[in-house]
């Protein structure tokens, strides 16, 4: 057995439960915490006991150390007991025992002290134990101890002090038990108490957070901020990585440190420090070692004399002391030349670096981001803006970091680092990197599958087909192509080739009807170019709405319709006081995640082939729009037809000469049966046109009253009765 290997465990952090993964080797135990990343290591020879503990709902290991450290760690299962307790006797040498706890109620006991570790101990079983380097702060009384502990912001409850009472010992003698009691307390405590000299001494180095200039100390076990209104006094045990980055402009570097805990001001915390230094920044430092001391301490890492630019220099020394990698930018270069990217974060201007584990954006606010939180990236395509997109970055813990407004031509480099680091581009497209490049996210053929999106893309075929039928079983009386002479030019258009035999003959005719004629085309002319639209094609005649057909077969539903109805019920349950939408919602991540959908598609398949048998059978008798008898054919007979607008010629017009519409008809019961024949063809044909001019032109026709319409015929059939013939 190498190794042991445990993903669901958490470990007192400041008095919370952090979770984390623990993996034991023949080395060491190592536990890697999933919020932070912080990597903590005990080493095999460093540990003194290990026991079972008892933790609410899970059993735990309590590890002390021979420096006197506590280490705790929960969430094991009964059955890992016996394998654990073989694990560390053939591995470690050490014998595993169950730590027995006292469970009675009672508040008088005795202190004793076990290395960095308070235990409260009643009848010699153990009630608690307290580790001292939790406490912050020690206060004596008369015949009383006061303990204040550090505070962890993600702990929902904290413990703030506790109170000791120590009552007066005769056998003490001189010695006071209660100071004694705060000695012991205050040795182990991580209380900050600027002591000695500082190894090294920076001045007046810009913070750009918190804002301001400070001077920065550096002690052997914590630094120092000292500004004009601020005094920060930090541990090197909360640092948890050290950055050095270069701005974009070239002339500037950033210097990052990251905190967990953070430092606070006031109510406002600081999870990273912002150093800001020039390039041309130089400094020079001696170090308060001897030779000897520089290689017995620091292995020979650091020299009694540094020089050189101030953001390198401090990096090295805090390098060095801290125990921590310095990480600087990666690889990636931008297309500007440089490893940051231009972008703003929540409404504020900074830099985006891609690193070769994480990404971290400065400055305001800082932010990093480790690839193993990452769930998934996307580019997205920026407000209105086709110089700029979005980049999403989304967590596994689910949430979403949008960094906005980055230049259209960083995206080839920042894709090509994305595809590097192999990490999941939500909206990846088959064409990839060329589709991205030009709709930057917004392509229909993405590679996660969309329920909704599939199921409106299907909808539309068949509403595509339908009205694909119903066009080809439907008339349109406005457009017909193959028309080699169209009567409506012929009316409204004087210079129209396609002129009658008549007209050709009646060339003589009144000089004033001849200009009212060419007055009046002129005018249809100016007005036909007014209601040009942009585009020239012709414009579809609106039709009127179709009443719905109740009798007409419902189209199929899609697998994912099946699916959602048939789960509709399920979702409500799991998810009580759901709203209507948001089971829609719910039921598309649902399915997104389904794996098997081919019982689903089955069903949407037969579904489809049914509706198609009943929307043929409903067409074929006669119910549908291509129907030749029943209740269609029913419907167009009892549709009243239009009565056709009759259009007389001018007033004034000559009897032999001028212009004559073919669309004038002669009502003359002396005509010829051939004139009756053609005048009734071109009645019914002046009906449709006479609609079609109406609708194409929007031209108002000026109706004139029934009287005068028949005196006119009259007055006209009389003159034109021997000239006129067709």
């Amino acid at each position: 057995m190498d190794f042991l290997e445990y993903s669901d465990i958490t470990a007192e952090i400041k008095g919370l439960m952090t979770p984390g993964k623990l993996k034991m080797t023949d080395q060491n135990i190592v536990f890697k915490n999933s919020k932070t990343g912080k990597v903590e290591q005990i080493q095999a020879g460093d540990m003194d006991l290990v026991n079972f503990q008892n933790f609410v709902g899970s059993w735990g290991l309590r590890i002390f150390l021979k420096s006197g450290t506590l280490h705790r760690f929960a969430g094991f299962k009964d059955s890992d007991k016996e394998k654990i307790a073989k694990y560390f006797n053939n591995t470690y040498k050490i014998d595993m025992l169950e730590k027995e706890l006292s469970l009675k109620g009672w508040n008088w006991g005795t202190a004793k002290f076990y290395g960095s570790v308070l235990g409260f101990d009643i009848d010699t079983k153990t009630s608690f134990e307290i580790p001292l380097n939790h406490v912050s702060q020690c206060i004596t009384g008369k015949n009383e101890i006061t303990m204040e502990f550090h505070q962890n912001d993600d702990a929902p409850v904290s413990l703030m002090e506790m109170r000791f009472y120590i009552p007066s010992n005769e056998l003490a003698g001189d010695l006071d038990p209660v100071e004694a009691f705060q000695k012991q307390v205050m040795s182990k405590a991580s209380v900050i108490s600027v002591s000695g000299d500082a190894i090294a001494i920076f001045r007046e180095m810009q913070c750009l957070t918190p804002r301001g200039r400070y001077d920065i100390k550096i002690f052997q076990t914590f630094f120092q901020l000292h500004g004009k209104t601020f005094d920060y006094k930090i541990p090197m045990s909360t640092v948890l990585r050290l950055f050095l980055l270069p701005h974009k402009d070239n002339r500037q570097m950033f210097f990052v440190i990251s905190l967990d805990p953070p430092i606070k001001q006031g109510q406002t915390r600081y999870h990273f420090l912002v150093l800001l230094f020039g390039q041309d920044d130089e400094t020079s430092i001696e170090l308060p070692f001897t030779e000897e001391e520089l290689k017995e301490k620091y292995e020979g890492k650091l020299e009694k004399e540094i020089s050189g630019p101030t953001c390198e220099v401090l990096g090295k020394v805090m390098k060095t002391i801290i125990n921590r990698k310095l990480t600087g930018a990666g690889g990636f270069i931008g297309h500007s030349g440089t490893p940051a990217v231009g972008c703003s974060f929540k409404a504020a201007a900074g830099y985006l670096y891609p690193l070769e584990r994480g990404f971290i954006y400065v400055h305001k606010p800082p932010l990093h981001i480790r690839f193993e939180e990452i769930a998934s990236v996307n580019f997205a395509r920026g407000g209105g803006s086709t110089r700029s997109f979005d980049f999403e970055i989304e967590l596994k813990s689910g949430t979403v970091h949008t960094f906005s407004s980055i230049e259209k031509e960083e995206y080839g480099k920042l894709f090509d680092f994305i595809t590097s680091k192999k990490l999941h581009v939500k909206n990846r497209t088959k064409n990839d990197k060329t589709n991205y490049k030009d709709d930057f996210g917004d392509s229909d053929n993405e590679a996660e599958p969309d329920a909704y999106l599939e199921r409106v893309k299907a909808e539309g075929q068949e509403r595509d087909v339908d009205d694909k039928s119903s066009d080809e079983d439907s008339t349109d009386e406005d457009f017909n192509p193959n028309q080699e002479e169209s009567d409506v030019a012929e009316e409204y258009d004087s210079n129209h080739s396609g002129t009658t035999s008549s007209e050709e003959g009646s060339g003589g005719g009144s000089d004033d009807g001849g200009t009212r004629n060419e007055k009046k085309h002129k005018k249809e002319k100016k007005e036909k170019k007014k209601t040009k639209t942009v585009s020239e094609k012709p414009r579809k005649r609106r039709t009127n709405k179709k009443e719905k057909d109740v009798n007409k077969p419902k189209r199929a539903a899609s697998a994912y319709m099946l699916w959602l109805n048939d789960n509709r019920e399920k979702i409500k349950a799991d998810n009580p006081g759901i709203s209507i939408t948001e089971i829609a919602k719910k039921g598309g991540e649902l399915w997104k995640e389904l794996k098997d959908k081919t019982e689903w598609e089955k069903k949407a398949a037969k579904a489809m082939e049914e509706y198609q048998k009943a929307i043929k059978v409903y067409k074929e008798s006669g119910s549908g729009p291509g129907g030749t008898s029943g209740a269609g054919e029913g419907e167009k007979k009892d549709t009243p037809k239009k009565k056709p607008v009759v259009v007389s010629p001018p007033k004034n017009a000559g009897v032999g000469g001028g212009f004559k519409s073919k669309e004038y008809i002669e009502s003359n019961d002396e005509s010829s049966s051939e004139d009756e024949t053609n005048k009734k063809s071109n009645t019914k044909r002046k009906g449709s046109d006479n609609e079609g001019a109406e609708g194409k032109t929007k031209k108002k026709t000026k109706t004139k009253s029934k009287s005068e319409s028949e005196e006119e015929v009259e007055s006209t059939a009389a003159s034109s009765e021997g000239s006129d013939t067709e």
